[in-house]
């Protein structure tokens, strides 16, 4: 059948709507197409970044490469980050850690493994300055945050304390906040301290104390410790400067070595509280075996003594002594975005000493902000500001105490037979006696300490190009110390008891201001100068001065009154008074600095530094001192033939060679020096050195050849060093033969002569397993050190000893051929028959018999995790040393016997020793200091998250002093009293020192 339409009516609607659905089919594949590819670009790949103990890292940056896209991580070490396809690949970095880069590989989960500080790629802080790791030619260590010793520690110093080769730290004796010594690669020091200069966030510190020295006028109280003001948990990490090469950059003040300390920083995203919480508990780790109250009526029944019998049995040591309790809290608020982060912090620390009535307070509060200004953010600002006070109640314990003794030596020598009370309950105190009621002397005694500083930075900066910046850095460091110390008059010690018209009692009320300044303009240049050869250069002037005033009032002769002494100056008599001030002269040192680091194809590396400084303690004609230093690297492990060896990862040569300074004595030094005094009510000047303008810098010069090395994957890494400094031109206030005008007062001069310090480091740290669930990694460092004193005239004497029979003596010398400090005494041979002491050449002599400088220092940690548990132990040694023990030389003799207590040792002797022995200095006295302690073990519980808010929950136990092995008599061989003799120090010498406390601790930290 034919149909026919008319034209005008042909119509194919039906088709056209079937072409419109075809396209519309065609166009929906499309989008849908797209749309899944779109889809896939907005994949979210999620993970955990952790570190190589499997603790997460927050704040590490995750970057899609090729473009600018980056997140980073949060608290608890996750990250979330869309890719834009299945081949994509993510880089993650943390400063401190290795980059690594990781394909997506159509993943959508993603835990990454950053390894830290063996790395090559880590970023090390030097001195002005960051380097990687693998441009550095000198050595350093750098010890981060999660390697420090834990507990509750008052000062950066204990941090690091067995963790770096060729670096000592002895904590002098146990008194909370004391002084400590560390001792970089030996020791070199005739005059001053000997530590090394610390430099916290770019501002070197002054190395004093705004503590004063006056106590309450029974001896020479121990010092402060200058880093107390720091408060630990603000520390991020300490880089320690070893060699010339890495020192020379600070000349004058380096030749003890440098501690760069850099603080906690904010990080980009969201604002974050980290809490941390601790509480302990500490007692005494060790005693001094002296005879208990039944084995002191033996003694004296063996010598056939009628008296000192009192019928009771006491122990004075326990009676002074406590379970001392500490608490300490610290509170991290950080944040920021686009470049601009901040962090501010509070803490609080409350320790009690072991020793009753002794205790250390410490508030802290810091904040450092980092800002970019400008739409090209070239343009910078860095603040940075610590503030702190603390509060010591202190011990009357002394370094140079008499017969009559300090508060160690009374309690030590109590006789254990006799009550320390009369029969009405008050305190028994026999006037006409030298012997002292130990608990008597805790309730005389008042000294309370109070120090508040304030350190204070601005660093802006220009980026004028990619390769090139300026920056400036403008600092204060103040610090404020005064100190309130009076023994009663009711103590039986002269010059403290009423005596006639004398009322008895003693006060000091004094201050001290420390103030320092530093303005530092560097500028750095960063680029590749030519094909592979890359320019890391530094230039720049700083300047620093240096304030230190203060006053001292002292009065005697209060008698009973109600009042606080230090509150009542005016109830003495004038005449009883002394007021005294001082003002040191203004130090001011000016520097010019440069260092250039050139590395060719990441294989050769050249470090060359220079640095002139010019201070005002020197004299006219020797002002400015210069300091170069030239180091070199060959990373062997990048050369062509060493390519096949696929089980060494790592394989560096290092050398280097350089000179570095010492300014470390008083200002005004090479000028003719007068202090005011008064004479018949006029006014005079008293001559306090003479003047030398040709003094010039001490010097170091140090030759360092070491080899870093990777082997197995890293997992096992470490360095060797050899080391050889030489001090020269030794800075020594001289005393000379003939009186000088208004006295015999020093000439500071340079001595000929040398010291010689050299020896080997050896570092190992071996990642013995390494598994999700499980890791162990076990670290270790030895030194071994030899030390020489050259080409010196004459012998310098040092190392005081106090006590009874012991006035005048010293056992230390500098001598040509010996050790520094060698122990130089009589040569101890036994007991004759009638139990008198014999000496080689009847004690007319004295012989070369004691090193107080160790031979080797040692280092050992261990960190094992299993999934939520770790465990981690430190241990730290020395050995080779010798330690002489002034207390059994005067305190504990066995001519005690039947007034005070004695060394439990000389009861049991083969033959018995007289009574009438003289107490004398000698070789008898002189121990074995080896030892190995456990000084820090801490067991972790990772908790993790505790619903939306708690974050990274993790609860610990902690141990300090836990045990160590030695043969050492005394309380501690870690010990170091100060001992010095007209400005010269000493070393290892035991004297009633505060005793070392063990302590156990449980804390708890958290973020939110």
């Amino acid at each position: 059948m034919n149909i026919t339409l008319p034209k005008s009516n042909w119509t194919v609607s039906s088709y056209k709507q079937k072409l419109h659905s075809l396209e519309k089919l065609i166009l929906l594949s499309f989008l849908m197409l797209f749309l899944s590819t779109a889809a896939f670009a907005q994949t979210v790949v999620k993970g955990i970044v952790y570190d190589s103990d499997k603790s997460p890292i927050p704040g590490a940056t995750i970057q899609i490469a090729g473009t600018n896209t980056r997140t980073q991580s949060d608290i608890e070490g996750k990250f979330s980050i869309s890719v834009p396809s299945p081949t994509s690949k993510l880089i993650f970095s943390f400063v401190g850690m290795e980059t690594q880069t990781v394909s997506v590989n159509n993943q959508t989960t993603l835990n990454v493994t950053l390894l830290s500080s063996n790395n090559l790629d880590a970023v090390v802080v030097v001195g002005y300055g960051s380097v990687k790791k693998s441009d550095l030619t000198g050595a350093a260590t750098t010890v981060s945050a999660k390697d420090f010793n834990k507990g509750p520690l008052n000062a950066p110093d204990q941090l690091i304390q067995g963790k770096v080769a060729g670096v000592q730290m002895i904590n002098n004796s146990g008194q909370p906040g004391g002084a400590s010594t560390v001792r970089i690669r030996g020791n070199s020091a005739i005059t001053g301290t000997g530590q090394p200069l610390y430099v916290v966030d770019g501002v070197a510190l002054d190395g004093r104390s705004a503590r004063p020295s006056t106590s309450a006028g029974i001896g020479t109280a121990p010092d402060g410790n200058p880093l107390n003001f720091i408060n630990p948990a603000d520390i991020e990490s300490m880089e320690i400067l070893k060699d010339a090469s890495a020192t020379a950059i600070y000349g004058s003040r380096a030749a003890y070595g440098v501690v760069l300390i850099t603080t906690k920083r904010g990080k980009s995203g969201d604002t974050k509280i980290d809490i941390s919480a601790s509480a302990g508990v500490g007692s005494i780790s060790k005693k001094v075996d002296v005879l208990s109250g039944d084995e002191y009526r033996a003694a004296l029944a063996k010598y056939n003594l009628a008296n000192g019998n009192f019928g009771t049995s006491v122990d004075a040591l326990d009676e002074v002594l406590r379970t001392a309790y500490n608490q300490n809290y610290s509170v991290g608020i950080s944040g920021g975005s686009n470049g601009n982060t901040f962090r501010a912090s509070l803490g609080y620390q409350d320790q009690q000493g072991i020793i009753k009535s002794t205790d250390f307070k410490k508030y802290s509060a810091g904040f450092n902000g980092n800002f970019k200004f400008l739409e090209s953010k070239k343009l910078g600002l860095d603040i940075n500001m610590i503030s702190n006070q603390y509060l010591e109640s202190i011990a009357p314990i002394t370094t140079d105490a008499g017969f009559t003794g300090s508060l160690i030596s009374q309690a030590l020598s109590w006789n254990p037979t006799q009550s320390f009370y009369n029969p009405d309950g008050s305190l028994f105190i026999d006037y006409g006696s030298t012997t002292i009621n130990p608990l008597a002397a805790l309730a005389a005694n008042s000294d309370k300490a109070k120090v508040s500083t304030i350190l204070g930075s601005v660093s802006p900066y220009y980026k004028i190009t990619p390769w090139l910046e300026y920056r400036m850095l403008a600092s204060v460091n103040y610090s404020n110390g005064n100190r309130r110390a009076s023994t009663r008059s009711f103590l039986n010690l002269q010059g403290i008891q009423p005596d006639g018209n004398f009322l008895g009692g003693y006060a000091s009320y004094s201050n001290t201001e420390l103030i320092t300044q530093q303005f530092t303009n560097t500028l750095n240049f960063n680029k590749e100068i030519a094909t592979k050869l890359n320019l890391n250069a530094i230039v720049g002037y700083e300047y620093s001065n240096f304030i230190n005033k203060g006053t001292i009032n002292t009065a005697t002769g209060f008698g009973d009154i109600a009042s606080d002494y230090t509150d009542s100056f005016q109830t003495t008599a004038p005449a009883n008074r002394t007021f005294s001030a001082f003002n040191n002269p203004t130090t001011e040192l000016q520097s010019y600095f440069a260092r250039a680091i050139f590395n060719y194809d990441s294989k050769y590396i050249l470090t060359a530094t220079f640095r002139a400084d010019g201070s005002t303690k020197f004299g006219k004609t020797n002002r400015y001192g210069y300091f170069p230093s030239f180091a070199a690297a060959w990373d062997i492990k990048k050369e062509a033939f060493m390519k096949d060896a696929a089980w060494i990862d790592q394989l560096k040569l290092r050398v280097g060679y350089g000179k570095t300074g010492n300014q470390d004595f008083p200002s005004g030094s090479a000028q003719q020096r007068y202090d005011y005094g008064n004479a018949n009510g006029a006014p005079t000047l008293v001559a306090i050195n003479n003047a030398n303008p040709n003094l010039k810098w001490q010097s170091d010069k140090q030759t360092n050849v070491g080899v870093d090395f990777g082997f197995l994957g890293n997992k096992l890494t470490g360095s060797v060093d050899y080391f050889n400094k030489e001090t020269n031109d030794l800075l020594f206030p001289q005393i000379s033969f003939v009186p000088a005008v208004g006295g015999n007062v020093p000439t500071w001069v340079n001595l000929p002569g040398q010291i010689i310090n050299k020896g080997v480091e050896l570092s190992l740290s071996a990642n013995v397993i390494e598994k999700d669930n499980m890791s162990w990694n076990v670290s270790g460092n030895a030194t071994f050190i030899k030390n020489k004193v050259q080409n010196i005239n004459g012998i310098i004497k040092t190392g005081s000893l106090n006590g009874q029979g012991l006035s005048g003596v010293t056992t230390e010398v500098i001598q040509n051929g010996l050790p520094l400090f060698a122990m130089v005494t009589r040569q101890y041979n036994g007991l004759d028959a009638n139990g008198f002491s014999l000496y080689t050449d009847d004690g007319f002599t004295n012989y070369y018999v004691g090193n107080p400088n160790p031979k080797v220092i040692m280092g050992f940690s261990t960190n094992f995790r299993y999934k939520k548990f770790s465990l981690t132990a430190n241990l730290n040694g020395a050995f080779g040393q010798s330690i002489y023990n002034n207390t059994a030389n005067s305190v504990l003799a066995i001519s005690n016997l039947g007034t005070r207590n004695v060394s439990s040792a000389l009861v049991s002797l083969p033959v018995q020793e007289s009574l009438a022995n003289p107490i004398a200095a000698s070789s008898r006295y002189i121990e074995k200091g080896d030892y190995v302690k456990l000084a820090n073990a801490t067991i972790n519980y990772n908790i993790g998250n505790v619903g939306k808010a708690i974050k990274s929950l993790n609860i610990y136990v902690n141990g300090q002093n836990l045990f160590v092995i030695t043969n050492y008599t005394g309380f501690d061989p870690e010990v170091n009293v100060n001992k010095s003799v007209s400005g010269v120090p000493s070393a290892g010498i035991d004297y009633t020192a505060y005793p070392t406390a063990r302590t156990f601790n449980f804390g708890v930290n958290f973020s939110l």
